[in-house]
Parts: structure tokens; sequence; C-alpha cells
């Protein structure tokens, strides 16, 4: 019987003990880092033709890691920040690695030293108010499901959420007594409490009388849920905001043809910096940590 390396024993202990437990990072994160490492264990067997048993962190040298960096890019056409992302977990496995193992630090800050690649400033795509006003009035709102639609845009404009946090909100993380707020919790499981404006609210209040979510013991509900009584999924919110975006685009081009779930966090920073709202307070509405951001 095989013994266990020392890559897969640090491996297993950083996704499983050391992200979760002692950094708190996201589920998400960690299921970013665990694909980028499935992705390094297909390139080592499949490419290098080194089997993921006999893998060592001596044999992952930092031309190793820059040629599967090259492959990801080339063979398997990722982008550049793609490619960056998983040179961060990368970084992220071996800075924690050499503070456990010493001995191979001149081995590890070859690897932790590669620079990520520089890409071209995106432009941040952001809605017109216009635009955001026109999506608002798509929901019919003689439906119930419609009445759910517009509820949600408009708390997801509004609070500047990113979707994980849209989706993660409980009936308890909605406070409607003046001053209306929602409590998000964010990336490194941090919360943060953002204001709500009046429409938003009466909207919230309507929705949680109609589906009775008023009640106390419904305080750790999901607030948003689908057909089968889950907890909305990214892609169930991604479904939503398409079919409005389609039929929004048949009255107007205000609408551009592609809206990502993160367009309406980028309209509601811009909208506040167009308002001359100071950057820091936009820098903790959002819950970011660095100004730059």
């Amino acid at each position: 019987m095989m013994k266990p390396t020392d890559f897969a024993k640090y491996l297993t202990d950083f996704l499983s003990v050391y992200l979760p437990h002692q950094k708190n990072v996201s589920k998400n994160t960690i299921h970013s880092y665990r694909d980028t490492f499935k992705l390094l264990l297909h390139y080592c067997q499949d490419v290098k033709g080194l089997p993921t048993e006999r893998l060592t962190l001596d044999g992952l040298s930092s031309q190793w890691i820059t040629d599967f960096l090259e492959w990801l890019e080339t063979d398997r056409k990722c982008s550049i920040s793609t490619r960056n992302q998983r040179l961060a977990a990368i970084h992220s496995f071996f800075r924690y690695v050499q503070a456990e193992e010493p001995a191979g630090l001149f081995h590890f800050q070859k690897i932790t030293s590669i620079p990520i690649k520089k890409t071209k400033k995106t432009v941040v795509d952001y809605l017109t108010p216009e635009a955001i006003k026109l999506l608002l009035e798509q929901p019919d709102r003689h439906t119930p499901k419609g009445r759910r639609d517009l509820t949600l845009i408009s708390v997801l404009y509004d609070s500047g959420a990113r979707v994980q946090e849209l989706i993660d909100l409980r009936v308890c993380d909605v406070t409607l007594h003046p001053p209306a707020v929602i409590t998000l919790t964010g990336k490194g499981n941090k919360t943060r409490r953002v204001p709500i404006m009046k429409n938003t609210a009466s909207l919230l209040q309507s929705y949680l009388l109609e589906n009775k979510l008023d009640k106390p013991w419904k305080n750790e509900h999901p607030l948003f849920i689908n057909n089968q009584h889950h907890k909305l999924t990214k892609e169930g919110v991604t479904h939503i905001i398409s079919k409005y975006v389609d039929s929004a685009r048949k009255e107007s081009t205000l609408v551009p043809p592609k809206v990502k779930n993160h367009m309406f966090r980028h309209s509601k920073a811009m909208h506040l910096l167009q308002a001359g709202v100071n950057l820091i307070y936009i820098r903790d509405f959002l819950g970011h940590v660095d100004l730059k951001t």
C-alpha cells in the first residue's frame, strides 16, 4: 500500500482545515481553490505524466507551476484574470506550507514569487438610472412571482449586494422599522448593515406579509425561494434577470443585451459616486477592504 505524499497531506489540511476554520473564508472561495488544484492534478497526470499519488511538494517546481499557468491560457483558453485567480490560490497554498515546513522555504518562495500577469484595465459595466427604472417596470405586479422578482431586483440594486449575499439573506436580516436596513454577510463571513430606500422597504414589507414571512418562527427562513421552496441559486437569479432584460430590450435599447448580476452592484456604486457620495462610504457600503477596489 502506497504511503500518502506530503503534498496530499498538506492539500487536504489546507482545503478542509486551514481555509474554512483558521482563515474563515467563504464556501465559494474554497470551491474556487479546490477547482484550481483539480486542474493542477489533471495537468500533472495527463500532460506531465505524473500520477496524482506520486505528486510531492519537491516535485512541484516553480517551472512546473509556470508551465501549468501557460497551459491554462493556451490549451484551456482561460483569460488572464482566470490565470491570475488560479495563481492566487497556488500562492496561498504555498504560503501556508512554508509556515508548516520551514525546511522547504527557498523552494516554496520560488513559487510564491511567480508574478501575476498584467491585464488590460477593464471598464466597469453599469446601468444608467433610466435602465434600472425600465428593468423595475418589467415584472408583473399582478402575480406573486412578479412581485417576488420586483422585490428581489430592487434589493439587489438598492443594497449593492453580491449575488451570493442576496441569496444568503434570511428573514431576520431585514429590519424595516426606520431606518430600514439589510444585514449582508459577505466574504470571510463579515457582516455589514446597509440602508435601503423607502420604496424598497415598502416592497419588502408587502412581500413578507404576502408570503407569511413576518412570523417570528420564520426568522431563519431564506428571504427569496424558488418554486421548490428552496433558497434561490445564482443560476436562478441569472435566469430571473435575463427574462426581464429580454422584455426591457423589446421596449428600448437603454438596457444592454447582456446584463450580468454584478452590474447592479456596479450601478449602485456608480450612482452613489455620481450623486457626490464620499468614496470611503461607498467602500464600506459595498463591503470592500481596499479603497482602490
